[in-house]
């Protein structure tokens, strides 16, 4: 089969447009061949990988590639079925480069004709966010911020389309700071659903309209191509595999995001918190400090009591389920009317702020998601004001707000109301948010918190930083880890964030676990760059370069093409040894808890945990050191 990439590329400043074609084997995917494009010229890409619109389940992803700027690196993002809708336009793939004098919409068709309609519409902001505070408090507030945009866009240019069509749209966060996301939601009889994506992580949201003036996007077409539709082909590749046809395999493999009979509950959130128990993350992490038994208390009470509890009567045993826009078994988005219900957000918006309640985390999720923001890293930010609030370091009045966090020590938090102080925290969180935004009393986040947290300590002495859990990268840029206590989600990878590292809750040495890291960057790489979603990852890691050897006789070519973006990208490595004494907490803790919990008796677990309680700061930073050996090691060898 002969394929080409095709490249959109849109000047915003101007309208100008062209469309570029890229000689298939040069590059193959969104991936590759935006951190190609973007190695040229500062723009946002986003496109389709190679099976976009065929049989296989997952493959209709929307791939956002750019240099971002919360994490001050190339960095990639995608959202869940966006792409199906994309491959009506019969291209791979649109870049962004310039700026529009004004806040746009971007408008792009195409009907029965070879030519692309591309419009830029200015718009009003400010009244369309209708933002003069914080946003929709609960479902009866209406829809505001990046909700209201996507609608406005959606009913504006949607009576222009013959067929499909959605919209990507942003929120006041993409102007105020540096991590506001990109919303998109399947549309059905011309308003857009219930069922949420996201491409949060990195900030592109906040590239998207500030460096190119693009508020919105509305596409769709009409374009019918040779998408890969044979099924007696695939099954055959699936049975010779895995002696099960494709949809058996697929359905096995996506039991996780379903319903998991082992945990009598389904999706990320049901699931990862049904097995959690002493691993708990919770008020910015303190309950790393505290024993197992206390962490399993408050798992016990406040988590499989009530908020999961919620969470199995409301969603699960209803089920109240969806996709993200595709065909596909796993039925990952987890509803309870409009809210939609993932691990991350609802546990960096949830437990690590102190909200064990479903109203109050769907109150402050929903205020997170109006506004645009990235929530997980929203969720990590909040968890450190509200840190810093209640040691006193930071007043009230400093941050914009009315009150303190109700954050109980260990040995108090059997007096810990699930309703009312998660409602109370809760309400903090979204008095922050409006704080962020507003810009209040101190806070400004427009440059990111590291910078921020440093004008802090020279102006009040106070070193704030030391309480926030993140990874940095060159001078300014920063990421909320995963939600997952294990040292991988704070490895120096050249990409963090997304699931570009080792994130399993096994110790291994920190050189092998930076190989480990590259291993599944690597991995990662290579499903995000054929557009396949990573819930399918039990199949797709091994099939999808197989497809792209037996349909375009290029599966080598393919896993090479990876390697050496993986190197590439490596290349640009700029990450920080970790800034914070809480990063040094989390690692040092999680290797505490594997010898008296879980009764790892290694001799190399036992020597890192003497050279940490040694000298915290040498053992720290040579354990941050060796990862970065393992990860360099493994990536070098395709420069």
């Amino acid at each position: 089969m002969e394929a080409a990439q095709k490249v959109l590329f849109i000047d915003a400043s101007t309208g100008f447009y062209r469309v570029k074609r890229y000689k298939f084997g040069d590059y193959f995917g969104p991936v590759d061949l935006g951190l190609h494009i973007s190695g040229r010229q500062m723009s946002l890409n986003f496109g389709t990988g190679l099976f976009a619109g065929s049989i296989l389940p997952g493959s209709n992803r929307l791939i956002f590639t750019g240099f971002s700027p919360c994490w001050r690196g190339f960095y990639v993002s995608s959202m869940g079925g966006a792409g199906l809708v994309f491959d009506n336009l019969g291209i791979n793939m649109v870049s962004l480069v310039g700026k529009a004098p004004r806040p746009s919409i971007l408008y792009l068709n195409r009907l029965h004709g070879e030519e692309i309609e591309v419009e830029l519409e200015p718009v009003e902001l400010g009244s369309l966010w209708g933002y003069g505070g914080c946003g929709p408090r609960g479902a009866s507030a209406g829809r505001t911020g990046a909700y209201a945009l996507m609608d406005y866009a959606l009913s504006r240019f949607g009576g222009r389309y013959e067929s499909d069509y959605r919209a990507l749209a942003v929120g006041p966060a993409a102007l105020a700071t540096d991590f506001g996301a990109i919303l998109s939601a399947p549309v059905k009889d011309g308003k857009a659903t219930d069922v949420d994506t996201w491409a949060g992580r990195g900030g592109l949201g906040s590239k998207m309209l500030t460096e190119h003036g693009i508020a919105a996007v509305v596409y769709g077409g009409t374009v019918i191509d040779e998408d890969f539709r044979d099924r007696k082909v695939a099954d055959a590749w699936f049975e010779e595999k895995y002696a099960q046809k494709l949809a058996v395999k697929d359905f096995e493999a996506t039991t996780k995001y379903r319903f998991d009979p082992k945990f009598e509950t389904g999706g990320t959130l049901g699931v990862n918190y049904a097995s959690m128990g002493g691993k708990l993350l919770a008020f910015n992490y303190r309950t790393t400090h505290w024993s197992e038994d206390e962490r399993k208390a408050l798992h016990e009470r406040l988590v499989l009591g009530h908020y999961l509890k919620q969470f199995n009567e409301e969603t699960i045993a209803t089920r109240s389920q969806a996709t993200c826009g595709e065909p596909c078994a796993a039925v990952c988005k987890k509803l309870r009317g409009e809210f939609k219900k993932d691990y991350e957000p609802y546990q960096a918006l949830g437990p690590l702020c102190g909200v064990f309640d479903q109203r109050a985390a769907e109150r402050l999720n929903r205020a997170s998601d109006a506004a645009g923001f990235d929530a997980i890293s929203l969720g990590g930010v909040l968890a450190w004001l509200m840190d810093c609030l209640d040691a006193g370091e930071l007043s009230p009045e400093e941050l914009g707000v009315t009150r303190k966090p109700r954050w109980p020590q260990a040995s108090d938090i059997a007096a810990f109301d699930a309703v009312t102080d998660s409602a109370h925290n809760a309400e903090l969180g979204i008095e922050l948010i409006d704080a962020i935004l507003g810009r209040k009393g101190v806070l400004d986040l427009s440059e990111g918190p590291r910078k921020w947290a440093r004008r802090v300590r020279r102006e009040k002495g106070v070193r704030i930083l030391d309480r926030f859990v993140a990874n940095a990268n060159g001078r300014k840029g920063w990421m909320v880890p995963n939600q997952y206590w294990t040292p991988g989600v704070l490895a120096p990878m050249a990409i963090m964030g997304k699931y570009y590292m080792h994130y399993g809750g096994e110790f291994m040495t920190p050189r092998e676990l930076g190989r480990k890291c590259a291993e599944r960057f690597k991995n990662e790489l290579a499903m995000d760059n054929a557009g396949l979603c990573r819930f399918h990852r039990a199949w797709g890691e091994e099939m999808m370069p197989e497809a792209i050897g037996l349909v375009y006789g290029k599966k080598d070519e393919y896993l090479a093409a990876v390697s050496v973006a993986a190197s590439r990208i490596n290349s640009r490595n700029a990450a920080v040894y970790w800034e914070s004494e809480a990063d040094i907490d989390y690692v040092r803790s999680f290797l505490v808890r594997k010898r008296n919990v879980e009764k790892d008796d290694s001799p190399e677990l036992a020597r890192w945990i003497n050279a940490f309680e040694a000298d915290p700061k040498e053992a720290s930073l040579s354990f941050w050191f060796e990862m970065r050996k393992g990860i360099d090691e493994s990536l070098r060898d395709f420069l």
